[in-house]
């Protein structure tokens, strides 16, 4: 978390505010030329190691434009969501961190692309699907308790959606091939080093668990003592509350301080006086 403060005062004013508006635009567009030429993105814009090589660099940005679904509805649908999700978390993170999270996110998704190029001969049209998978894993990290309403009418918490998307993921990256485990692993870094760099690892530091530890103790002992500790004590037999619960204790309106008597001795005892008082 320093990390990001330290960063943030000194690249702040370079972040994109509302990323997720211009996003939704880039979204809008694929959905828009899917309609016209459903092969133009595969051909020209997809994110293709082997046609950027060879000069085709726009793909580096252009890749983003692919709808996050097949059917216009569901692509309008999935915008809605992204919009929302995206919105809330740069709220929440500030709009530098947000741009850190998505941005890392675009670059490993090229990594990946490049990686399985490199590694297996193999070009891969890589599409921004894990990009917004990342998104909402880290809204449902952020937000557990946020209930969403699936299909209209089961209310679900955010934390079991996250659960099950982690799940399918983890299933696909053990059942891939290996072009499929270097793309997930490598697409989701945003959402891992997000993961680490904003856990509170004070909680299982050494120093910090002995600390709590000791604290523990303490509070232990004062709390003892407090039970041990007597209210009543008289002023003549020195007996209190632990002697004999049913004993009664009452302060002398007579003797001068705060000086309390058993029953025995509220009126037998001789009263005392400011002088007897300094003089003790």
């Amino acid at each position: 978390m320093n990390f990001f403060r330290k960063m943030e005062r000194k690249y702040g004013r370079y972040a994109i505010h509302n990323l997720m508006y211009y996003i939704i635009l880039l979204y809008l567009a694929g959905l828009v030329l899917n309609a016209i030429n459903p092969v133009f993105y595969p051909l020209f814009l997809s994110l293709n190691p082997e046609a950027i090589l060879h000069g085709q660099v726009w793909r580096l940005v252009t890749f983003l434009i692919c709808p996050p679904a097949s059917s216009a509805l569901m692509v309008l649908i999935a915008v809605y969501l992204y919009y929302s999700l995206g919105s809330t978390l740069e709220r929440v993170w500030g709009a530098f961190r947000f741009n850190v999270f998505f941005f890392t996110g675009v670059l490993g998704h090229i990594l990946a692309a490049f990686l399985v190029y490199f590694l297996t001969g193999r070009t891969v049209s890589m599409s921004p699907y894990f990009l917004n998978e990342s998104l909402f894993l880290a809204f449902a990290a952020t937000f557990p308790e946020t209930q969403f309403w699936l299909m209209f009418i089961l209310p679900i918490k955010a934390k079991w959606l996250g659960y099950v998307a982690g799940a399918e993921i983890l299933y696909s990256f053990f059942v891939g091939g290996f072009t499929t485990k270097i793309e997930i692993a490598v697409s989701l870094l945003n959402f891992i080093v997000f993961f680490l760099m904003t856990r509170n690892y004070r909680a299982v530091n050494p120093v910090e668990i002995a600390r709590k530890q000791t604290f523990k103790h303490e509070m232990k002992k004062a709390e003892v003592q407090k039970i041990m500790r007597t209210h009543h004590k008289c002023a003549v037999c020195g007996r209190t509350e632990k002697d004999d619960p049913n004993l009664e204790f009452r302060y002398c309106s007579k003797c001068a301080g705060s000086l309390e008597y058993c029953q025995d001795h509220l009126y037998t005892h001789r009263h005392v006086t400011e002088e007897e008082l300094k003089e003790d």
